[in-house]
């Protein structure tokens, strides 16, 4: 008899990230499953957007329109990348929740962690007019 072999079948979680600046704000938007794969490389990807004193980014935004799931270890890295923001004097915002996401923030109190928003033209309303501007004219 042959012995059996088990396949293991790697979780394809790799996301995709995209960030695009509008006057004093970032926005960035990762899509995909944020899980425990995924995480440290949304945390690289977030390091260098974070803004810095000097930088004169007064916000950071992540559209979360294309995230369909975050896990505990998503949640990690957004707490740390809000720590860092506001260190720097800067605000940081969620936007355009998926609804399976919406309630895993609610469930873990995220809402009281970051700013969250309906969309991200809301969240850039709220945030800054010339980047609200920058964003409409684009």
């Amino acid at each position: 008899m042959a012995p059996r072999t088990r396949e293991r079948k790697e979780s394809q979680s790799i996301v995709q990230f995209s960030s695009r600046q509008f006057a004093d704000v970032v926005v960035a938007a990762p899509v995909g499953r944020i899980d425990h794969a995924a995480a440290g490389e949304l945390e690289r990807a977030l390091t260098p957007l974070s803004p810095q004193s000097d930088s004169g980014r007064k916000a950071l935004v992540l559209d979360f329109a294309g995230v369909d799931y975050i896990s505990s270890v998503g949640l990690r890295v957004l707490m740390i990348a809000a720590k860092q923001t506001r260190g720097n004097g800067a605000r940081i915002a969620v936007a355009a929740l998926q609804p399976v996401v919406a309630e895993i923030f609610a469930i873990s109190r995220f809402d009281n962690v970051l700013e969250l928003f309906p969309s991200v033209r809301g969240a850039l309303e709220k945030l800054s007019a010339p980047a609200l501007a920058a964003f409409d004219a684009a």
